[in-house]
C-alpha cells in the first residue's frame, strides 16, 4: 500500500505553502523509505514555487535538500538498512545506462534526469519533494550522511554543498590557488568553506561590506565590496578561479578582468536574464567562462565524506513549518545567515 505522509504544498504559482497530506509509492524492490528529519530551503524552491523559471506543475511540494533516516528498504536493497543516516538531493531517477549515468553523472542523463520535485517520474507520476515527513527513493539516489555532520547541517549540503564543491574540484581549487567567491549567501558561504578546506586562498566579493566579518569566520582570507568598482582594479588578473553564486545581472567583463590568464569564472547562479560579455574578455587571455550544474551521486557522496573529514556543515537557521512562507520572503530579501532548514516534525 502507498504511504500517506504530511507535507507542505503550494496549490498554485505564488500561493502560500500550507500543510497537506500526500501519497508516496509502495516500496519497489530497490526503493528506500526515508523518515525526513530536515529539509533545506533553496532559492530554487522559491523560483519554482513562484513559476519564475517558466511553467511549473501544481500542486507542488518543494525541497531537494533532504536529510533523515532509513525507515524501510525494498528486498533488493543491500547498501542501506533501517536506521542509517541518509540524504537525497536534487534528483531521484535517471536511465542508468547512458554514458553519463554510467560515469556517475546522472544529472546529465540523456534520456531524462528526474528531479526531486516539480517533475514527473518515468511512469508519468508527479514528483513531490522534501518538505514532507517521508519520501520513497530509488537506492541509486540515496547517499550516506557520515557521522560528524549533524542532520540539520547536512541537509543543505545535498544542493548548496554539491553545487559549489563540484566546480571547485573540477577547476582545481587547492593549495597555491586564489579563489574568488561572488556573493555570500546560501551557495556562497558553502563555496567559502569548501574552497578554504581544499587549501585555496579565498576572497569574498560582495556588493557591500555588510558580511565582511562573517567571511573571515567562514574561512576567507580577504573580503572586498564591489559597489564602488575599486575592487575590479585592485584585483585585476588576480584569481585562478572565480565562483559566481548570485542569480543577478553582473558586469561580467569587470569580473572576468579579475581572472588570471588561463583562469576560470564559473557560474552556479541562474539569473532570469542573459549575461552580456564582450568576446575580448575571454579571448585575449584565454580565459574560461563556464557554468556548473550540481554533481552526480558518486561526487555527492565524495563531498559529504570530505565535509565530515573537515568538520564542515552548512550554517543554518532552523524553523518550524508555520514559518516557511515568511522564510521565503527573507531568503529573497537576503535576510538569512545562511541557509534555512525546516524541522519536518512540525508539519
Amino acid at each position: 500500500m502507498p504511504t500517506t505522509t504530511k507535507a507542505l504544498s503550494t496549490p498554485s504559482s505564488g500561493a502560500p505553502l500550507a500543510p497537506t497530506t500526500i501519497e508516496r509509492r509502495d516500496l519497489r524492490g530497490n526503493d528506500v523509505l526515508i523518515d525526513i528529519a530536515f529539509a533545506g530551503i533553496c532559492h530554487s524552491d522559491i523560483h519554482q514555487a513562484r513559476s519564475e523559471w517558466g511553467e511549473a506543475s501544481f500542486p507542488m511540494v518543494p525541497g531537494h535538500e533532504i536529510a533523515g533516516t532509513v525507515a524501510a528498504v525494498g528486498p533488493e536493497v543491500t547498501a542501506f538498512k533501517v536506521g542509517d543516516r541518509v540524504g537525497v538531493g536534487c534528483m531521484v531517477d535517471s536511465c542508468g545506462v547512458c554514458e553519463f549515468c554510467k560515469d556517475g553523472e546522472e544529472n546529465y542523463c540523456r534520456k531524462k534526469t528526474v528531479w526531486t520535485y516539480n517533475d514527473e517520474n518515468y511512469d508519468g507520476e508527479p514528483t513531490f519533494g522534501g518538505y514532507s515527513q517521508q519520501i520513497v527513493v530509488s537506492d541509486r539516489f540515496v547517499v550516506n550522511i557520515p557521522e560528524g555532520i549533524e542532520l540539520d547541517e547536512a541537509a543543505p549540503l545535498l544542493c548548496a554543498g554539491i553545487t559549489t564543491y563540484s566546480p571547485l574540484v573540477r577547476w582545481g581549487a587547492g593549495p597555491g590557488k586564489k579563489v574568488g567567491v561572488v556573493g555570500l549567501g546560501g551557495l556562497g558561504h558553502m563555496a567559502v568553506k569548501l574552497a578554504a578546506a581544499l587549501g585555496a586562498e579565498v576572497t569574498v566579493l560582495s556588493r557591500t561590506d555588510a558580511k565582511a566579518d562573517d567571511a573571515e569566520k567562514l574561512g576567507a582570507k580577504d573580503f572586498r565590496a564591489t559597489a564602488d568598482g575599486s575592487a575590479f582594479e585592485e584585483f585585476k588578473d588576480h584569481f585562478d578561479l572565480i565562483v559566481n553564486t548570485v542569480s543577478a545581472d553582473l558586469p561580467m567583463d569587470s569580473y572576468l578582468g579579475m581572472v588570471k590568464p588561463l583562469g576560470v569564472m564559473v557560474n552556479v547562479g541562474l539569473p532570469s536574464e542573459p549575461y552580456s560579455v564582450q568576446p575580448g574578455s575571454v579571448v585575449g587571455d584565454s580565459k574560461v567562462l563556464a557554468g556548473s550544474n550540481i554533481g552526480g551521486i558518486p561526487q555527492t557522496q565524495e563531498m559529504l565524506n570530505f565535509c565530515a573529514e573537515h568538520g564542515i556543515g552548512a550554517t543554518i537557521e532552523k524553523i518550524s513549518a508555520d514559518q516557511v512562507n515568511d522564510a521565503y520572503n527573507r531568503v529573497v530579501d537576503g535576510d538569512v545567515r545562511y541557509r534555512v532548514v525546516i524541522d519536518t516534525a512540525t508539519i
